[in-house]
């Protein structure tokens, strides 16, 4: 499914002395290359502020508490609210644990909308439906998550935002690299603008295998709000601004310098790899049509991905939709082929997260989903010969 050690020897001599920097300066926590990645990541995201912090999960947390929602314990400066009501964040089923986690160590209540059966991120008009709902009605934000690698349709979902009074908190963790046409305005014209910059704050993980990725653990918020950004940079060091004087009830999720200054060194990189990503993708669309493979419904054969065309796409997954699709994936792993399926189980049906109250056929499109995607080998340095293999082996497989 991936290969660490191919991107490691085209970029070892660039990391190796980026690592003994670190360790020469004896700086290893929020040291001088942490400043030095947040500026730069701040310049590829378009926006004026990037925090790094420990994880994505905790950039996720970071990015809704500074944004004010939810309940963080209470400070001299800070009271709980009088009227007893939760805030609610509406969000996907169809994504990573994290996406509701987040939401409920806030002390916010996840609202759950359906998925875009073409991109599998959140749907918009399935959201404007939650609004209407009495639950809709303690909405304070939106997250949507911007899945493997395309960004979510911003233009219906930032007009929610505004219509509601919403904040939108974005789910990045996938699309560091990602851009969105924005429609234009009588006072702006159409405009591609980066994952991280489309809402008041979003959130990055750079696990090791994201498209920019650490050799460990480490996240990222990015924000154009001063404000959010000095929150952000508070909470993640235990509330502190000033050294030993803490304000409120933060949280230790400072991001290591030698992780900080392994990102800088690859996100120098990240513009060819996204590239060479989008042209893998469509190496194998060719590969799939060519194989009489590719149809427009599972009953007749493989669905591939579909990219909006107001979004670039940098495929941090190729997602097929299969029939049969448990049983093709036994096929290739018996044939030593990667592959995953991201994910096997909605969030609504979880058993942790039974207490929210949704049954199954709640989420229809994401319960489907879950049955039939199958995220397939891509990464930069994948051979073309390889992705042969991999599309021959389906085609034996349905033949």
């Amino acid at each position: 499914m991936l290969d660490f050690s191919r991107q490691y020897a085209e970029i070892r001599d660039e990391v190796l002395t980026a690592i003994e920097a670190v360790c020469l300066s004896q700086k290893f926590v929020l040291g001088p290359q942490v400043a030095s990645f947040e500026a730069a990541a701040a310049q590829a995201c378009a926006v004026p502020h990037a925090i790094g912090c420990a994880s994505g999960t905790d950039a996720l947390w970071l990015a809704l508490a500074a944004s004010g929602v939810g309940s963080l314990i209470p400070t001299s400066n800070r009271q709980p609210a009088t009227d007893n009501r939760q805030d609610a964040v509406i969000t996907s089923p169809f994504s990573f644990f994290a996406s509701v986690s987040a939401i409920l160590h806030a002390g916010a209540r996840p609202l759950l909308a359906d998925i875009d059966p073409l991109t599998f991120n959140l749907y918009p008009a399935a959201v404007e439906a939650v609004l209407k709902t009495p639950a809709g009605a303690a909405a304070r934000a939106i997250l949507p998550i911007h899945l493997y690698g395309q960004c979510a349709d911003m233009d219906a979902l930032t007009v929610l935002a505004r219509s509601h009074n919403l904040l939108i908190i974005e789910d990045a963790a996938q699309a560091f690299g990602a851009t969105w046409q924005t429609a234009p305005t009588p006072s702006n014209p159409a405009t591609a603008r980066p994952a991280g910059s489309l809402g008041d704050a979003a959130a990055f993980s750079f696990y090791p295998t994201k498209n920019l990725s650490a050799y460990g653990d480490a996240g990222l918020v990015t924000t154009h709000s001063a404000a959010i950004s000095d929150h952000v940079r508070s909470l993640r060091a235990h509330g502190m601004k000033r050294r030993y004087f803490h304000d409120e009830i933060g949280w230790n999720s400072r991001l290591d310098s030698i992780q900080a200054a392994v990102l800088e060194v690859k996100l120098r990189h990240l513009p060819r790899w996204n590239q060479q990503r989008r042209t893998l993708a469509a190496r194998y669309d060719q590969l799939f049509r060519e194989a009489n493979l590719a149809v427009s419904c599972t009953k007749d054969g493989l669905v591939l991905p579909w990219t909006d065309p107001r979004a670039h796409h940098i495929f941090h997954q190729y997602v097929i939709r299969a029939p049969r699709r448990d049983a093709l994936r036994h096929y290739l792993t018996d044939r030593q082929i990667g592959s995953e399926i991201y994910y096997p189980l909605p969030l609504h049906l979880q058993t942790s997260l039974a207490h929210l109250g949704y049954k199954p056929g709640d989420f229809p499109h994401a319960e489907l989903a879950s049955t039939e995607v199958l995220a397939l080998p891509i990464y930069p340095e994948l051979r073309e010969d390889e992705q042969q293999t991999v599309v021959e082996a389906i085609r034996t497989f349905y033949a």
